[in-house]
């Protein structure tokens, strides 16, 4: 505690607050809950995060803060920057320990009945905002847990499931009820769920791995990364040679999830520059350190082999600044082509929602995401959706934002 209490003296408590107005996609308010830190009032300090977040312990370790709160400090301009992340999981730790209370329980709307689908943090987050102000909410998840891919998605050594556990419980404690083993077109429809309440706000993200039209794509070896974090069902890479296609988390927590599970090679194969990556900073140099390999400004040509991955066609390219373009593109160079020996192939290039959300008769923007209004309102006004199911940046404070965005939305809508 006494190192904590250092970190937070190196606060300037800036009155502008960037790292809170511009960083933090939450909003939360850094300055004075650290400030709550210096004169060691945790609980004060867990009391002005819960105004806008529920999951401190779990964005205080695995959210980009170089890319977000820490890389809009002001200390950070001509030295470090706060140690903004390790405050907040320590905030959100202690609350864990001490049982700190969300807020109490409210019954002030109980007769105002919310269906939330999906249990991921944009799920978690909406229905934490509408319990605090008295609604009955019920949480439906097509699994036998809550968390999402914060669960299944996010590997243990980043961030530890007992945390996520307890972190969701803190949100089962103000009066969610969760129906387990409930998935949207299987064992409930959408219209079963119109009927029974007032609104309904569908969360349950978009985890499809996205595909590069490449040849080869469909030969035994080429997996989605979204997948086998969910499904955890590894083939067996003892001795074997992988490529994961991608620069964001996901193939940063496949790569060094892979890696631990033997295989002889990881490498990374991004077509862009390393200080393009959308990957946070610190889980680039922690896989390199755990020995995997980047081939930056590298673009996938064509997968080869006859049933199965073999080998692997690549080019490299060059970043070129194109009108109209906010960051420079990557282009091919051409006749620079090679290959590589590779036995499996690991697609980490971002997601789309299943192909169900076809049929559920709400209207869909050109990417096939729900389309929604500044008020996360989908075509049919009953009905609300967020998180990456409709296309929210993709980490897990955005998707937070976006389930309490869509609770504030269904509160004025119930008015």
């Amino acid at each position: 505690m006494k190192d904590i209490k250092e970190k937070s003296e190196y606060c300037l408590n800036c009155p502008v607050k960037p790292c809170s107005k511009k960083g933090c996609p939450l909003e939360n308010d850094i300055p004075t809950f650290i400030k709550a830190i210096k004169e060691e009032n945790y609980k004060k300090a867990y009391e002005i995060l819960s105004e806008t977040t529920v999951l401190e312990a779990v964005c205080g370790r695995i959210c980009p803060h170089t890319k977000q709160c820490e890389g809009s400090c002001v200390r950070g301009i001509k030295s470090n920057p706060v140690s903004i992340g390790e405050m907040e999981a320590f905030i959100g730790d202690i609350a864990i320990r001490e049982n700190y209370k969300i807020a109490e329980k409210n019954e002030e709307n109980k007769d105002k009945k919310i269906a939330i689908v999906g249990g991921g943090p944009a799920g978690i987050t909406a229905s934490a905002f509408l319990l605090k102000k008295g609604y009955s909410v019920t949480l439906y998840e097509k699994y036998n847990y809550l968390g999402g891919l914060l669960m299944h998605g996010i590997p243990e050594f980043r961030l530890p499931k007992e945390i996520v556990k307890q972190t969701v419980q803190k949100v089962i404690d103000l009066g969610l009820e969760v129906k387990y083993n409930m998935e949207l077109g299987k064992d409930i429809t959408l219209q079963e769920l119109e009927k029974q309440y007032d609104a309904i706000f569908l969360a349950f993200g978009a985890n499809i791995t996205t595909k590069m039209g490449v040849e080869g794509e469909e030969l035994e070896g080429v997996y989605g990364g979204n997948q086998l974090l969910e499904h955890n069902e590894h083939p067996d890479y003892k001795g074997k040679k992988v490529g994961i296609i991608g620069g964001g988390n996901v193939a940063m927590d496949c790569a060094r999830t892979i890696k631990r599970l033997g295989a002889q090679e990881v490498k990374v194969i991004y077509r862009r520059a390393e200080e393009q990556m959308p990957a946070e900073v610190k889980e680039i140099q922690e896989a390199k350190e755990e020995g995997i390999e980047f081939l930056f400004q590298n673009n996938i040509v064509k997968i080869l082999g006859k049933d199965k991955v073999k080998k692997v066609e690549l080019i490299k390219t060059e970043l070129v600044q194109k009108e109209g373009e906010a960051r420079k593109v990557p282009v091919n160079i051409p006749d620079s082509n090679y290959i590589i020996d590779i036995d499996y192939i690991v697609m980490a290039l971002g997601s789309k929602p299943e192909e169900f959300v076809n049929t559920l008769g709400l209207e869909l923007n050109k990417w096939g995401y729900i389309n929604i209004d500044e008020q996360n309102r989908t075509s049919n006004p009953k009905i609300f959706a967020g998180g990456d199911l409709a296309g929210a940046k993709g980490t897990v404070a955005w998707a937070a934002r976006s389930g309490r965005n869509a609770a504030n939305a269904i509160i004025e809508y119930l008015k």
